[in-house]
């Protein structure tokens, strides 16, 4: 085999490692951005502990098609990012709120589809996946939650306690 089929080879594994490895991952259609506004959603995405990698359409299709998924086959064309996430709802929550801040990018990067939990997200999934607060934004609530309620029953406990010590 020659070196390039090989080294194809090698992507191939490489990114089904990564799809393996990741809780979410994001399909991105990316036009016309600058070197500038590239190195700053990488940033952000390391930041969240996401990946951000261009990878020939065909390697990426080749590599979901080896572990049994075919539902992105029509959505892998033209320019696509691939952002692999550690979490379920990070990599779509970057890009719905860097498009949020910078109005510019609305027309650069267009999240196509998403994979979480094996499943395929259409371009609205990925919408809906991007107002969800992460995991512990939902864990502090929960526990703000339940320090509300312990406080209020204390309170309660306390006013018991006076009313019972006044009379």
């Amino acid at each position: 085999m020659s070196a390039n089929v090989e080294s194809k080879k090698l992507i191939v594994e490489e990114i089904k490692a990564k799809i393996q490895g990741s809780k979410s991952i994001v399909f991105a259609d990316y036009n016309k951005l600058t070197v500038l506004e590239v190195t700053e959603l990488r940033r952000k995405f390391k930041e969240a502990g996401c990946e951000y990698k261009v990878y020939k359409n065909t390697l990426v299709r080749k590599a979901l098609n080896d572990l049994g998924i075919t539902d992105f086959d029509n959505d892998l064309n033209g320019t696509t990012a691939t952002v692999f996430c550690s979490d379920e709802t990070s990599g779509a929550a970057i890009f719905a709120k860097e498009t949020k801040a910078n109005p510019a990018l609305v027309e650069k990067i267009v999240p196509k589809c998403a994979y979480v939990e094996q499943k395929y997200l259409d371009k609205e999934g990925v919408k809906a996946l991007s107002a969800i607060p992460s995991k512990e934004v939902l864990i502090a609530k929960m526990l703000g939650c339940f320090q509300s309620s312990l406080s209020k029953f204390v309170g309660v406990l306390d006013q018991i306690a006076k009313a019972k010590e006044s009379n």
